[in-house]
């Protein structure tokens, strides 16, 4: 077998160190990064690997048959994660014999410096490029160049408005306010008086001013308006992309962390178009005004500009540090989310066990957390400011001081250097406004590399590239298939099973045997390791998703309503479906009458979830629904469970028909519900233990004889404590 390693950092001593811990299918060995080995043991005599995690750092040991325990190695907790994969991996073995390799995506770690990675994100903060992301993220604005341009020119336009200014006021001083009698006006023949001249100087400048802000409030317009198109086709793809995730990926992620992604992440994109304007208006403004200033005073001009290239120099030396501090803000802020998420999806949870103070503690520690990133972050911003903040201060004066001594030497009039200190402002404001746009490039470069790690997220199950678009049959097999969540953890093992079409079959077994496990894999929300799954004669993996599962129907044991009317809800299933086969769905789920007996009928509405419901009413709503979509298979899921009997009597007569002319899958641990099931298949540790009907099972005298005797027991008990009660 290929050797399995996973790094370990601390010596024996609790010196840090670089090690691999390593499998090779005979024995567990740790060696040095130089090769040096530390530790060896053959797992002959070995019974388990145990993780010991204390404060800050853990250690592995290695338990042998005879009781011993052997210390293997030690490691800091951004190594815990990936020695409790390679535990798992190596218990299994133990226990059963099996090879199996660790998936990498467990271990988490960066493979060019061997930290460990963040559980939200599959890229290092340490050794992304930041480049590539810009590069792709302005890619983006792709479909929005024309109306870029035309920003920029209207922004070009503006500026030029802005410049004209500071010659208009050279004028003004140095003809003007000088005293003369008569004033020549620039582009006309003739002179006028000093106040003729004066009142034209306010209207130009009056008119300049009011141009300027047409045309600064129409960039603005333009790009405003790329901005909301912008982030409603991110909202729009970041959506599409996790109703496009399988369930294992969907797993992996908290409600905080997508729900962060489909809408903050996508807002701050496009709160980020704002400042794209602002930095495409104060770059053009920079540009102009320098070349102005070159034309008027060159040593001035290098004067000028003198500090500025040392405010890159102050904001590198943070930059690093904030982007890890920002994406700490955004996971916490993910968290912080998924908290608030959960508390209202389950505030009937809540105000039940009373548990209103410590939820708000729970909150609040979330919230704190968050408040401290962001005040870590801001501390960031107070030590990188005033230095940058400080160069173009130290720029002005250095233009004074010099531009005065030239006034004084006649080599530069007042004017003049007036022009050239408003010129100097005009660029000193932008840089100033600028070094503010690494915090605004922190926030947004996070918010980029979530939105694009989660539309790169590849796909687990992947689509067929010649769909199979053919009538179901409804017949099911599974042929040695296996399956586990994780590669070394299989939940199903060698399954084989035939249902035939228009079949029932009943599936029982333990909490924790694999029969849901087995319901999910028609549904194909899971892809099996090994083996077939045929529906239809056919792979599984050879139908087109939406194609297979219009012909799949489902009722869960928890059944979910949307916020709308009971019509809608039914309705969804088929959304085109007219009022008389919705009503005609209801009658056969036995709703129709509950329904009419509703404020509203059918347009009440439901609340969220359907809480203003009872069970059995929102059972009986979800068997509408599949009834409606009349699929080829039916999956039942504890359909029945927790009901009243009088409720589990009139679900079970709708569920009756409801079956009529379908293959159906009924998982049920309540197995009198299953009495009318052409045959049952009892799973048992992964495996199909017992296959027959009801009759030959209880014949046979197996694990199924033993449940039904169980749950007798139970009944027998609970009636008879009826009796004494």
């Amino acid at each position: 077998m290929q050797t399995i390693t996973v790094p370990f950092d601390l010596l024996p001593s609790g010196r840090l160190c670089h090690g691999r811990l390593c499998w090779d299918g005979e024995r567990v060995y740790a060696a040095l990064a130089d090769g040096e080995e530390i530790f060896h043991q053959s797992l002959e005599a070995a019974d388990e690997l145990v993780q010991r995690s204390g404060y800050g750092c853990g250690r592995l040991e290695l338990k042998m048959k005879d009781g011993e325990e052997l210390s293997a190695v030690r490691y800091t907790m951004r190594n815990a994660a990936g020695i409790a994969e390679f535990c798992k991996a190596v218990n299994h073995y133990l226990k059963t014999g099996e090879v199996t390799a660790i998936d990498e995506k467990e271990l988490r770690h960066c493979p060019e410096c061997g930290r460990s990675l963040p559980p939200e994100t599959d890229h290092c903060l340490f050794c992304m490029d930041s480049r590539t992301i810009w590069k792709r993220g302005f890619s983006m604005l792709r479909p929005l160049h024309g109306l870029l341009a035309v920003t920029l020119l209207l922004i070009l336009c503006y500026d030029l408005t802005n410049l004209s200014l500071p010659m208009l006021s050279r004028w003004l001083l140095d003809n003007v306010l000088g005293g003369a009698e008569l004033v020549a006006l620039p582009l006309f023949s003739g002179a006028v008086r000093p106040q003729t001249a004066l009142l034209v100087f306010g209207i130009v400048t009056a008119a300049l001013y009011c141009v300027g802000q047409l045309l600064l409030g129409n960039s603005a317009r333009l790009l405003r308006r790329g901005k909301y198109q912008l982030q409603y086709d991110l909202q729009c793809a970041t959506y599409a992309k996790v109703q496009s995730l399988s369930q294992q990926s969907l797993a992996r992620r908290t409600s905080g962390d997508l729900l962060n992604r489909v809408t903050r992440d996508s807002r701050r994109l496009g709160d980020a178009a704002d400042y794209v304007r602002g930095f495409l208006e104060k770059a053009v403004l920079i540009l102009v005004a320098a070349a102005l200033m070159l034309v008027t005073n060159p040593l001035l001009t290098l004067v000028a500009l003198l500090p500025l290239p040392f405010i890159p120099v102050v904001v590198r030396r943070f930059w690093r540090r904030i982007r890890q501090v920002y994406h700490r803000l955004w996971v916490c802020s993910a968290r912080e989310t998924s908290a608030l998420h959960d508390i209202v999806k389950g505030i009937r949870v809540v105000k039940t066990f009373g548990a209103e103070e410590r939820e708000v503690r729970k909150f609040s520690a979330v919230s704190r957390r968050l408040m401290e990133v962001a005040i870590r972050a801001e501390r960031f911003w107070a030590l990188a400011g005033p230095p940058s903040r400080a160069m173009p201060a130290i720029g002005e004066l250095l233009v004074m001081a010099l531009g005065g001594y030239l006034v004084i030497k006649g080599r530069l009039t007042v004017g003049e250097l007036f022009q050239f200190t408003l010129y100097s402002a005009l660029i000193y404001e932008p840089i100033r406004w600028m070094t503010a746009l690494p915090r605004v490039l922190s926030g947004t470069g996070t918010s980029l590399l979530k939105i694009f790690e989660l539309l790169d997220e590849p796909e687990t199950i992947p689509a067929a590239k010649n769909p199979v678009r053919e009538p179901i049959t409804g017949g099911v097999e599974f042929e040695g298939v296996r399956f586990g969540y994780k590669p070394y953890e299989p939940v199903l093992k060698a399954v084989d099973l035939q249902i035939r079409p228009n079949e029932m079959l009943g599936l029982v077994g333990h909490s924790g045997a694999g029969k849901s496990t087995l319901i999910n894999l028609v549904m194909r929300l899971y892809d099996v390791n090994e083996g077939v799954l045929k529906i239809g004669g056919r792979d599984i993996r050879a139908y087109d998703y939406a194609y297979l599962r219009e012909h799949i129907g489902v009722v869960f044991q928890q059944t979910f309503l949307f916020s709308g009317t009971v019509f809608d809800n039914i309705a969804y299933a088929k959304p085109q479906a007219s009022p008389a086969e919705v009503m005609r769905a209801a009658r056969v789920a036995n709703a129709h009458d509950f329904i009419l007996r509703l404020p509203d009928g059918y347009n009440t509405l439901v609340g969220e979830d359907g809480h203003n419901l009872s069970g059995g009413e929102r059972q009986r709503l979800a068997i509408a629904r599949a009834v409606l979509k009349d699929p080829r298979i039916l999956i039942l899921d504890e359909a029945t469970s927790a009901l009243d009997p009088e409720t589990e009597n009139t679900i079970q007569e709708a569920l009756r028909r409801l079956v009529k002319g379908r293959t159906t899958i009924a998982i049920a641990h309540r197995l009198s519900t299953l009495r009318h099931a052409d045959r049952l298949a009892v799973i048992e540790k992964g495996r199909v233990a017992e296959l027959g009907s009801h009759r030959d099972l209880l014949e046979k005298k197996g694990i199924y004889y033993d449940l039904v005797m169980a749950q007798q027991q139970m009944a027998a008990g609970k009636k008879g404590e009826e009796r004494n009660f």
